[in-house]
């Protein structure tokens, strides 16, 4: 008892800095009877200590400061400045991991275009060359676009799929439920992912993209098993909605909208743009004029016409009478005299705006693809230009 009471006494005396002589200076005498009695204090060994980590601290801090200078990464200033522009959707278009990497590789490397923040737009890409001393290069608009019409209405299962409501979960299950195996499973991962609130899944199971939140970030394009979204410019309004490779007898028994490969759309065209490729219509964008007429005369209306509602033509009073309107409309909607001004039927017309790209005095009116109109007329004077 005596020793242990002994014990606690002399680390309370430690701990109160009062004398530490017992731990400090050895018991003297036989049988250890006589005991040192001198004092020893404390306070010059913690001035020490004190004085010790002082100099410590300054070397170390000197160390420090000198490292940090002699290694400092300069950072330019131009890359918050770029990065403070974009969109901050960390969507992955431009090509990199996030916006702060691309905003670093525009700034340093001369050969990264300023054009590449789609979601940011074409103002964003205008202050990022103004930024970096590049040239924006101004992009067409792009959206995406759902390649199936086959809602769970117009088209067949094969099984009762009673997983994850997730269509890269579904598609594990013997590659979907759909009996076409091309089509959109409409379990709605394409709306979860995209981050701009551009997608909604409608009331039979399909996609609706909202063409003015849309940034064609492709998050939607890259999460869909099926691959039935694509992101394709805005102005290419008319397209085949169906990616199926079956044949004609075995699409209609999946689905009541899928492409027969009938070829109906490549006898209508006036411009040689759909072509029949394996058992599927493709229409080709460069040769388009987004008339809208193989939409009217596809048997199982898998072609589908973004352009709604499509406003007719109308002839103006500038007209000429030169006849070329009433020559190039596909549906003999427009009549009139030798070097009398026309007149357009308005039940007949379909609004395919052919008759305003071959005007050569713009005598027609209608707000009908304005846009794709301008485009056309611009690659008709580029191969007159050509020609000449």
């Amino acid at each position: 008892m005596y020793e242990a009471h002994k014990i606690i006494t002399d680390i309370l005396g430690l701990f109160q800095f009062t004398d530490i002589s017992q731990f400090l200076l050895p018991k003297v005498g036989v049988g250890a009877e006589i005991e040192a009695k001198e004092i020893v204090s404390i306070a010059p060994l913690l001035k020490y200590t004190l004085i010790f980590l002082a100099g410590m601290s300054t070397v170390f801090g000197f160390v420090l400061a000198f490292a940090a200078k002699k290694f400092a990464v300069k950072i330019d200033p131009r890359v918050e400045q770029v990065n403070d522009v974009l969109a901050h959707a960390h969507c992955g278009a431009c090509g990199y991991a996030g916006c702060e990497q691309y905003a670093e590789a525009v700034v340093k490397d001369p050969n990264v275009s300023p054009s590449l923040c789609i979601p940011a737009g074409e103002k964003a890409a205008l202050k990022v060359a103004e930024i970096t001393g590049k040239k924006a290069e101004i992009k067409e608009k792009e959206l995406a676009r759902v390649i199936c019409q086959g809602g769970w209405s117009k088209s067949q299962k094969k099984y009762a799929y009673e997983g994850v409501m997730d269509c890269r979960a579904a598609v594990l299950a013997g590659g979907g439920d759909k009996s076409c195996i091309y089509g959109c499973l409409g379990y709605g991962t394409c709306e979860r992912v995209c981050p701009f609130d551009a997608i909604k899944m409608g009331s039979d199971n399909l996609p609706i993209i909202d063409k003015d939140k849309c940034t064609a970030c492709r998050k939607c394009e890259a999460a869909c098993p099926k691959k039935v979204i694509e992101v394709l410019p805005a102005a290419k309004a008319v397209l085949v909605s169906c990616h199926s490779r079956d044949k004609g007898a075995d699409v209609r028994k999946a689905c009541k909208v899928g492409c027969i490969a009938c070829g109906m759309c490549v006898k209508v065209c006036p411009f040689d743009a759909p072509k029949i490729d394996k058992n599927l219509a493709r229409i080709d964008m460069d040769k388009c004029r987004v008339c809208g007429l193989c939409v009217a005369k596809c048997p199982t209306n898998a072609i589908e016409d973004f352009i709604a509602p499509r406003t007719k033509a109308s002839v103006l009073d500038n007209c000429i009478g030169c006849q070329i309107c009433a020559k190039a409309c596909p549906v003999e909607a427009i009549t009139g005299e030798n070097k009398k001004k026309h007149v357009i039927n308005q039940g007949k017309c379909i609004g395919c705006g052919i008759c305003a790209i071959k005007c050569p005095v713009q005598a027609i009116g209608g707000t009908f693809n304005a846009e794709q109109i301008r485009i056309a007329k611009q690659k008709e004077k580029a191969k007159k230009a050509a020609v000449a």
